[in-house]
């Protein structure tokens, strides 16, 4: 008997903003081969890397309002990355204003003209939260962001929901993969040094993101129906301290761990010594934020905190992490 004929689906029309950087780039390519049709919205249509068969289009400036329009025309869905990705107070609350949420508001509404079918927006757990908190964070929690970056962030997100699209909002942890900077590839450049890292008393636990469980988020949140009109926390079930993250890290470099437990206090001061005070929250605070919500509607991890630092590691060595793209949350 002969096989039935199945018609093939129509494949789905994604845009994808901020398309060449370490969450989008990996993102593009995890969507095309997964069968999306894929415009990837790059501030340099020259940008290479991108898969075959995407379609790339320029990215307009940010910096100053945007007609989104044409990028999102005849799509089907959008995923939204491009904006500031890290905090700084060298750059002005007007500039996290234009870039983050007025930007991030203007296509909310053109992607809502264009009746996309969900319009998913990565925020980041710094829209709830400022860099460290004392209870674990869920969804319920009344947003405190504690920076421009998160403010703007926050406003972002109240935009997303008004424009009137299905969407889906992300508020993503630290996010850790192949191409981090920040902080994590501080943490990789230290871990490579043949010297002992003053780390060891540091027992506070925060929640991580590996790049590929934050890639089956956006799939989940343009795929499953019950993400739609919803606001997820996205994590790693399980929370890490830095020494183990040091730890982990050494172990992947065929090394021990090699810490030594300086008390929180006087590790404080070093940081202040080498004007590094913006890492102490980071480092000796804790930030759990559980991914229950995002879990119970049927989101599953696709890789373990272990295996993620692993090839990260094994991916490039810590002197070429230097030169790839921000992490932070």
């Amino acid at each position: 008997m002969a096989a039935a004929h199945v018609c093939p689906r129509q494949a789905v029309k994604v845009l994808v903003t901020g398309a060449s950087g370490f969450i989008g780039r990996p993102l593009t390519a995890a969507l095309a081969e997964a069968g999306y049709q894929v415009r990837a919205a790059v501030r340099d249509p020259r940008t290479q890397g991108l898969p075959p068969g995407v379609e790339v289009a320029r990215q307009p400036d940010l910096g100053s309002p945007v007609s989104w329009p044409p990028l999102a025309a005849g799509m089907d869905a959008v995923v939204h990355l491009a904006g500031i990705a890290h905090v700084g107070s060298e750059i002005p609350e007007a500039s996290y204003e234009r870039a983050n949420h007025l930007a991030t508001a203007e296509l909310a509404c053109a992607a809502a003209a264009a009746r996309v079918r969900r319009f998913v927006f990565i925020s980041s757990i710094r829209a709830q939260t400022g860099p460290a908190a004392n209870a674990p964070l869920s969804e319920t929690d009344e947003p405190r962001p504690t920076d421009a970056y998160g403010r703007s962030k926050l406003a972002a997100e109240a935009a997303v929901r008004a424009a009137g699209a299905p969407y889906t909002i992300l508020r993503p942890t630290l996010v850790y993969g192949r191409g981090v900077k920040g902080n994590v590839a501080s943490l990789l450049r230290l871990a490579a040094l043949p010297l002992p890292l003053p780390f060891g008393a540091l027992s506070n636990r925060r929640s991580l993101l590996a790049l590929d469980n934050l890639i089956a988020a956006v799939r989940f949140a343009l795929e499953d129906a019950r993400a739609a009109n919803e606001t997820f926390i996205v994590a790693d079930p399980k929370a890490i301290s830095v020494a183990e993250f040091v730890s982990i890290l050494r172990a992947a470099m065929g090394r021990k761990p090699w810490l030594v437990p300086v008390p929180t206090g006087l590790l404080s001061a070093m940081l202040k010594v080498v004007r590094r005070r913006a890492m102490i929250e980071r480092l000796t605070g804790a930030l759990i934020a559980e991914p229950r919500k995002l879990m119970n509607a049927g989101w599953q991890p696709v890789i373990d905190i272990e295996t993620a630092i692993t090839r990260m590691v094994q991916a490039a060595s810590p002197r070429k992490s230097g030169t790839a793209s921000r992490s932070t949350p």
